[in-house]
């Protein structure tokens, strides 16, 4: 036999035992995937499916129509826990097929997982997630990419049935990923290179008082984009003025459009941080609610210095910019007299060097510029200052308003003082430094023709002349085309915002001038 004709048929005598082992590994691996799946799987999950197709040739493994339960199952909801999902179809890319051969445990490059329908079942425990998500898959499955395509997820607490966390049309892109017995320790159980991340809207529920709602997410590593961002209260001002046993603030926050540039997050040693280059908020409708009805709230109010200084982890902001936005602030003494409005519109706010102060020792001053219009109208312009490794809360703000008239601050003055006033603010400035203890500095105005009116108690559409007489009669009806300033120095109180010692110095300084 010559030559060629050996090596032919030793060719053709190889590709047939390739052939062969080809088939039969296909074979062997079809039977154990079953195996890994559900009879050697140490999860806590039964994993089944419609169809499964394996090619060697591209270390590739298809799954279709898969279906995910606890293995032990509950037909209420009450006691159900854990995931259940429905899977349209997943393909596995360029396994190993070592780790089926010689192990318990599918390992692959990539994993691809198309339109799952996933409802987690929760406690509401904070290792649930961990436990029922990550660990217990990696027992089944290892792959260094994951592609999230089309998936409806929704979070249930179980014993409320309420929906804590519900997302539409996620899209997500994993890359890098490491899972080990030490990451599985971690706050976040796995290490990741990059990922890429969006969804249609999102619904979450934090806590009993509000929930959030956004449109379209598309995130990264390093930017984030979020869309017609809202936080709704759960109960109307009545309902949440019943619920609170102490005075509390009641917020209502919608926002056209949040960017976050250049951002680093994660973990170093358990201790999370959170640093970026730009926050930037657009078209912001923010309200602030507060009713006098409940008892007061004595608990010390800290300032802006000490709050930053006292969270517990690593925040560097370079720029938070608000653009374009809305801020009404609105306090009740009872709903009978209806709520007294501030509000500031055309509001644009930018804050450089937020920082928080853990495990620092120096840090530059924030600075936070403003300018909005006042009740609408008058200009309004504000520089505020101050460092949060400062033990004593040091701060400087200074400001000037010009071309107020005082007929706009009658929805503020009317419902909650029974005042009414006219008359135009030419010019106001201040500039106050402050600290935990005390505030003090400059006041000035300048004004024509002021006059007040005040109303019956009994009947607040009528005009109490006697003491509208009297107060118009000590009060100084204009600064005869003068700037006229003084130096205001008043003490803090402790259980009072910032907000409250910026207003009480004002306060102080107009009732200086004007009486």
């Amino acid at each position: 036999m010559k030559w060629y004709r050996k090596a032919l048929i030793g060719l053709c005598s190889l590709v047939l035992l390739v052939a062969i082992l080809n088939i039969g590994l296909n074979l062997w691996i079809k039977s154990q995937l079953p195996k890994i799946i559900n009879k050697k799987n140490d999860s806590v999950y039964n994993i089944t499916y419609k169809n499964l197709k394996v090619s060697l040739w591209d270390g590739d493994i298809q799954a279709y129509e898969i279906v995910i339960v606890p293995k032990v199952k509950h037909l209420n909801t009450i006691n159900k826990i854990g995931i259940y999902a429905e899977i349209k179809s997943l393909k596995v890319d360029d396994f190993k097929i070592w780790s089926i051969l010689f192990g318990d445990k599918i390992k692959a490059q990539s994993i691809t997982i198309e339109q799952p329908k996933i409802i987690l079942y929760t406690k509401n425990e904070k290792e649930n997630i961990r436990e029922s998500v990550v660990s217990s898959f990696d027992k089944i499955i290892a792959a260094s990419d994951v592609f999230l395509h089309q998936c409806e997820l929704k979070i249930v607490h179980t014993k409320t049935r309420k929906t804590i966390l519900k997302a539409h049309n996620i899209n997500l892109q994993l890359e890098g990923i490491l899972i080990t017995e030490q990451t599985l320790d971690n706050k976040i159980p796995f290490e990741f290179r990059d990922y890429a991340f969006s969804c249609d809207s999102l619904y979450f529920y934090p806590n009993e008082f509000y929930h959030l709602k956004t449109k379209k997410i598309k995130g990264s590593k390093t930017d984030v984009n979020v869309n017609h961002f809202e936080m709704i209260p759960e109960f109307s001002r009545r309902e949440f003025v019943a619920k609170i046993p102490k005075e509390k603030d009641l917020y209502t926050l919608k926002c056209q459009s949040i960017k976050v540039r250049k951002m680093d997050w994660g973990f170093k040693k358990n201790d999370f941080f959170f640093h970026c280059n730009v926050i930037d908020l657009s078209q912001v409708a923010a309200n602030i609610y507060r009713s006098k009805e409940p008892a007061d709230d004595i608990t010390k109010k800290y300032l802006y210095n000490k709050l930053l200084r006292d969270l517990t982890f690593d925040l560097k902001v370079d720029t938070l910019k608000v653009r374009n936005s809305i801020l009404e602030y609105e306090e009740e003494k009872s709903f009978d007299l209806g709520s007294g409005k501030l509000s500031f519109n055309s509001f644009n706010l930018t804050a450089n060097s937020i920082s928080s102060g853990f495990k620092k020792k120096n840090l530059p001053d924030i600075t936070i510029k403003i300018n909005c219009r006042f009740m609408k109208s008058s200009p309004l312009e504000v520089n505020w200052r101050f460092n949060p490794m400062d033990t004593s809360d040091g701060f400087n703000i200074n400001g000037t308003l010009t071309n107020f008239d005082t007929e706009k601050i009658v929805p503020f003055t009317k419902p909650y003082l029974n005042v009414t006033t006219k008359g135009i603010m030419d010019e106001i400035y201040f500039d106050f430094t402050g600290n935990d203890q005390k505030a003090s500095g400059e006041f000035a105005v300048k004004y024509d023709d002021l006059k007040f009116t005040i109303y019956k108690n009994d009947d607040r559409k009528k005009k109490n002349k006697l003491l509208t007489f009297v107060a118009n009669i000590f009060i100084k009806k204009d600064t005869k085309e003068k700037v006229k300033d003084t130096n205001v120095e008043l003490e803090r109180i402790p259980e009072k915002s910032f907000y409250n010692l910026l207003w009480r110095s004002i306060s102080e300084g107009l009732k200086k001038i004007l009486v």
